[in-house]
């Protein structure tokens, strides 16, 4: 095994996984900006923010892991599940899954996943669902890697309405006046 690969292992040895805390969420929140770029998908449906790392923290904390190095946040995932009625199924839902640029290609995202997983199997889930952007090539290698498939084409439209707002709130202005 040549120096690099054993600096690498020792390196991984040193990453410690846990469940997040309240202290954690800003630098989750942070280390999420710098992973989750808005200028990459500016009409995506779900973008990056602070509201998210809260709710998925106040709501679905057990499934809410970090990996840390040091004392730094170098990684998390955040999930949830979902029941729907009339279905004896229970699903899960892995939303976000971010590791710092340095850390990755180190199997920092392999664990996070792995331990998420084994939290879903444990809380009775018979599917998880990940989403992805489909130009996103690294995240769905990763993804059919970890045995996901049967990939679903489903189309976001956009349709920016602040023309029209502007637009109607002059129209009001003109009557009041």
């Amino acid at each position: 095994m040549d120096s690099e690969e054993d600096d690498k292992q020792k390196l991984q040895k040193m990453i410690k996984y846990r469940e997040m805390t309240i202290d954690d969420l800003g630098k989750v929140f942070h280390l999420g900006e710098k992973v989750f770029k808005v200028q990459k998908a500016p009409n995506s449906y779900r973008t990056w923010d602070e509201y998210d790392v809260i709710e998925f923290f106040q709501n679905d904390l057990e499934f809410c892991i970090i990996a840390e190095f040091k004392n730094d946040i170098i990684g998390f995932v955040l999930g949830t599940t979902v029941s729907k009625n009339n279905s004896a199924w229970k699903y899960g839902h892995l939303v976000w899954l971010g590791v710092h640029p340095d850390f990755q290609r180190m199997g920092v995202a392999e664990k996070l996943f792995l331990k998420f997983k084994t939290l879903m199997l444990k809380d009775g889930v018979r599917m998880l669902i990940v989403d992805t952007d489909a130009e996103n090539l690294a995240a769905l290698h990763f993804f059919r890697k970890h045995g996901f498939g049967n990939p679903q084409q489903h189309i976001y439209l956009t349709m920016n309405i602040d023309n029209e707002r502007n637009r109607l709130k002059k129209k009001e202005n003109g009557k009041n006046h």
